[in-house]
């Protein structure tokens, strides 16, 4: 399993130099499966990119959407090969609450984008899995979806193919003063040996109390969980579009060192994800 950083970034893109290195666009992952099933991890600005990859095959696309906010969707109306006849995209649209499974397409109409859904010639088809199935097949891989713990809801997904694991757990908030969709022991289970984990580590303890219940987590509270789960790579992910490059550089050295002084041989690699990353899982 191959795994491409496209998108970063959390809640808004972070264009200027200070962010240059770590990359300004928000959350995309390409996922190319060990059949070469092409999969992507939602649909932020860092979509736009791939696409140019993703027109040059005729590959049917699959992307899995965690939620609908529009860091996560609001790359698609510039995502090529939706504008490629006879091209198959399947949609499966994440657990939110109002559940909208077609947001990713709506948001192409009235005065919110200047051509709408029924003048892509991609042949599109929304996946809606029924609220009670927790795994599916797409290609080589079973797929396997939590819910976060998000305002407005959403999923996170678990992909295991040809003995790999990869946990896509972004948005999420491990310990929300909501109601908790997901318990941290949850969490733990879910990704238990994961090869690698995608986690959202978007604030720290200066944001808070301001952000408590904006749907993130600490850094510190990402690498618990690694730690806890036993995953073997930790990704920090939805870096803040405030944190420059040089922050979260400090914020990396400042994880490292404290990992380093548990002294513990099993502990997870971590390191923060940045745009055009190349991880691959065997």
């Amino acid at each position: 399993m191959q795994v491409v950083f496209y998108g970063v970034r959390g809640s808004t893109p972070a264009p200027g130099a200070e962010f240059a290195r770590y990359g300004g666009n928000t959350a995309c992952v390409h996922v190319k499966l060990s059949d070469g099933t092409q999969l992507i991890l939602d649909s932020g600005t860092g979509i736009k990119k791939l696409g140019h990859v993703l027109a040059q095959t005729q590959d049917d696309i699959h992307l899995l959407l965690s939620h609908n906010h529009w860091d996560h969707i609001q790359g698609f109306p510039f995502f090529l090969p939706a504008f490629q006849p006879k091209r198959k995209i399947y949609i499966t649209p994440g657990l939110t609450t109002p559940y909208e499974p077609e947001a990713i397409l709506n948001q192409m109409s009235g005065s919110w984008f200047p051509i709408t859904r029924n003048e892509l010639l991609a042949d599109i088809e929304i996946v809606q899995q029924d609220v009670d199935v927790e795994s599916w097949q797409i290609g080589s891989a079973t797929i396997s979806r939590r819910k976060m713990n998000h305002p407005g809801g959403g999923s996170s997904y678990l992909i295991a193919d040809n003995g790999t694991k990869l946990a896509y757990v972004t948005d999420n908030e491990l310990f929300p003063p909501y109601r908790v969709e997901t318990q941290f022991s949850e969490w733990q289970s879910f990704i238990q040996d994961a090869d690698l984990l995608i986690h959202d580590a978007q604030y720290t303890d200066v944001d808070m109390p301001l952000k408590h219940g904006w749907g993130h987590s600490l850094i510190e509270q990402a690498v618990e969980l690694s730690v806890s789960a036993g995953v073997k790579r930790c990704a920090f992910y939805s870096h803040d579009h405030t944190r420059t490059d040089d922050a979260i550089d400090a914020l990396l050295e400042q994880i490292q060192v404290k990992m380093a002084e548990r002294d513990n041989p099993s502990a997870p690699e971590i390191f923060a994800a940045y745009e055009g990353q190349v991880v691959v899982l065997k």
